[in-house]
């Protein structure tokens, strides 16, 4: 049994008939990529619940009325390529969210994170940031995202993930600890090629039709 301070695992038995959808081979693309929107937007509640809020008054057709909204804008920053399929299910839910890309891979020799795009607001400082990725494995992508994002000075950080790996978990635990991760699931282990165990295979193949 693990035990991280800075995860959060999001138990629903909506999330668990998802989660073994995606999980199976067969799953043809297009409903996997359905499933991944669909888990993702179950995680939403859980990746906001402590995102600070501001009064406002508005009038019901009765009277006034003192209730609450988001005082900052979202910033949503899915990891190209697989973190894309993510961005609908919070986009359904997450009032006036901005979409920023970051593109990295995984070397697959060397397991390092490879930066190849970047698209962001001038300016981060003072808005809180949700990084999507669908797979945290090794942790070294995400590592090196958040690390990236970090110098912009936003005012909160966190990870939001399909599934991760404890060896990821670890990793983001001991170089992020300020960063809390929310996924559906914490899969077994890695395997030597450094793929996650039982995991669901490559996430962006698989959601796009890449895989041969």
């Amino acid at each position: 049994m693990h035990s991280f301070s800075n995860l959060r695992v999001v138990q629903h038995p909506l999330i668990q008939h998802y989660l073994t959808r995606l999980r199976d081979r067969d799953t043809p693309s297009e409903a996997f990529a359905k499933c991944v929107e669909q888990v993702a937007s179950l995680l939403v509640p859980e990746s906001t619940r402590d995102l600070e809020l501001e009064a406002v008054t508005v009038r019901t057709p009765l009277e006034d009325y003192a209730g609450d909204r988001l005082a900052h804008r979202l910033v949503l920053v899915p990891i190209l390529r697989a973190g894309l399929g993510m961005v609908p299910g919070f986009k359904h839910l997450v009032p006036d969210v901005s979409v920023a890309h970051l593109g990295l891979y995984r070397d697959e020799v060397s397991l390092e994170p490879v930066v190849y795009y970047k698209k962001l607001p001038a300016d981060l400082r003072g808005r809180d940031l949700i990084v999507l990725d669908p797979m945290l494995a090794t942790g070294g992508t995400a590592c090196a995202a958040l690390q990236y994002l970090k110098e912009r000075q936003p005012r909160s950080l966190r990870l939001v993930c399909l599934l991760a790996a404890p060896e990821g978990v670890a990793q983001l635990e001991a170089q992020h600890p300020d960063v809390p991760v929310v996924v559906a699931a914490l899969d077994r282990e890695l395997n030597e090629r450094g793929y996650i165990l039982p995991g669901l295979g490559d996430a962006g193949d698989r959601m796009f039709g890449t895989e041969f």
